[in-house]
């Protein structure tokens, strides 16, 4: 898609269309070269190179990774995160805590948050949902085919658990007459999965499997998987519970279902996870009055709900309970994928409470990391003061990708004034079109001088 989109740029300037970087076939037969690994098996690259997987908790097959790299007979120790998940995540089993590490370095997504604990959302999910259908609406709820899906389906079985009183009965009855859809080829199929691996579910999961409640099977549970089965849900009038993919509303079917129950005040879209900047799910979650999908403006009248508590990323207790649980605690700590926000608190809040120092990476900086003696002291709590242990080198390829983005920053400049001209002569072209196109070039004016004047 993101080639034809460029293909026609280079028609309209009279220039050679140009081949996909690849073809879907292609990638399939690219995945003849991955080799898949068990956890907790220690693996040898080179005799000096060792790596072990240890399950993350975050979505199947998600992995903290442990190296071990010897050079010149001292070895170092390193310790990747990646995306740590939650230690209430039914489906999956709790991240694995490490026991000893040189260097860590660790996500920081919910770096300044606290998440709902499981019986609140379970609660808070089947009043949005209970209101909703009471109200004759529709509840979209867009998520990530991996993980949240599978996870929303287990509270959707598991909510008659929760309590015993004649209201919520009530509720959880209405909820059960609807159907409950899921609209994402990709979830259908990671599900799936998830039933084809129920040996790396939480322990009293895999006993409930086996005594037959299956947690991803219920009444009223359809999968659509064509793309006109898809079409026919927006075309059915009955109020139903639709869950879709992507997560953050930018790609996929979710974005037919917004179209078609974004403007109904008796719709709700329920947000299960995390929602990055200047994707369309943020916009909505932030209070957009109307969002543009698909070409047409599209008016915010349903509600919007917000339940954090179903992130598949660790909250900041989750976060710092990892780097407790070290015997042997890490020597310096690298916090990447946060938002600067989180990673600042979450910075602060680790070398208070372990005095262990931390650095926060900017793009493109490289670390050269030296072994440290056994009975040598460092000071690690300011960067600073470990230049001789951590060397901290910009890029040299940022300069070039800095120019880069300059000169393809005036091309695109000169595209948006063509298309903006083009606009400002159509006649049918409404008051609000131009009110709306004036604000974005307003915002756009505000970011160059953020970055003349930074």
């Amino acid at each position: 898609m993101e080639n034809q989109w460029k293909n026609k740029k280079r028609i309209r300037k009279g220039e050679k269309e140009i081949p996909p970087l690849y073809t879907a076939e292609q990638a399939a037969r690219s995945l003849e070269i991955f080799e898949p690994v068990q956890y907790d098996e220690i693996i040898e690259i080179t005799e000096d190179i060792h790596v072990r997987f240890n399950d993350a908790g975050h979505m199947l097959g998600s992995s903290i990774i442990e190296l071990w790299t010897r050079e010149d007979g001292k070895e170092i120790k390193t310790v990747f995160t990646g995306d740590l998940g939650n230690n209430d995540i039914p489906l999956l089993d709790s991240p694995t805590m490490i026991e000893s590490a040189d260097y860590l370095v660790m996500e920081s997504t919910y770096g300044s948050r606290l998440h709902l604990r499981n019986d609140e959302k379970a609660e808070l999910f089947l009043n949005i949902v209970s209101e909703t259908l009471d109200n004759e609406g529709t509840v979209v709820i867009p998520s990530f085919a991996v993980g949240r899906t599978q996870e929303i389906l287990y509270e959707l079985n598991k909510l008659k658990e929760v309590k015993d009183d004649e209201e919520f009965r009530r509720k959880y009855r209405t909820l059960m007459k609807a159907n409950v859809y899921v609209d994402s080829p990709l979830a259908i199929s990671a599900t799936e999965v998830f039933k084809e691996n129920t040996n790396l579910f939480e322990p009293e999961i895999k006993e409930e499997i086996l005594n037959g409640d299956n947690p991803l099977e219920f009444p009223g549970l359809k999968f659509t998987q064509t793309a006109d089965e898809s079409k026919a849900l927006n075309e059915d009038p009955t109020p139903s519970i639709i869950i879709s993919a992507s997560g953050m509303c930018e790609v996929g079917r979710i974005k037919h279902h917004l179209k078609h129950n974004l403007w109904n005040p008796k719709a709700t879209i329920l947000f299960v996870g995390y929602q990055a900047p200047g994707t369309l799910g943020y916009s909505i979650v932030n209070g957009a009055k109307s969002v543009k999908i698909f070409g047409e403006e599209i008016a915010v009248n349903a509600r919007i709900e917000y339940i954090e508590g179903y992130s598949g990323h660790a909250d900041q207790e989750g976060l710092m309970n990892f780097i407790y649980s070290f015997i042997s605690k890490p020597k310096h700590i690298f916090l990447v994928h946060g938002e600067e926000e989180a990673q600042n608190i979450l910075k602060e809040k680790i070398k208070e409470e372990t005095k262990i120092g931390v650095t926060i990476p900017e793009f493109g900086e490289t670390y050269e990391i030296n072994p440290i003696e056994q009975n040598e002291e460092v000071d690690t709590t300011n960067i600073v003061q470990m230049t001789k242990k951590i060397d901290r080198k910009i890029a040299k390829t940022l300069k070039t990708e800095v120019m880069s983005r300059l000169e393809k920053l005036k091309e695109e400049m000169k595209d948006m004034d063509t298309y903006v001209r083009q606009d400002m002569q159509d006649e049918n072209l409404r008051d609000e079109d131009i009110f709306r196109i004036n604000e974005k070039i307003k915002d756009l004016e505000k970011q160059i001088i953020n970055v003349i004047e930074g």
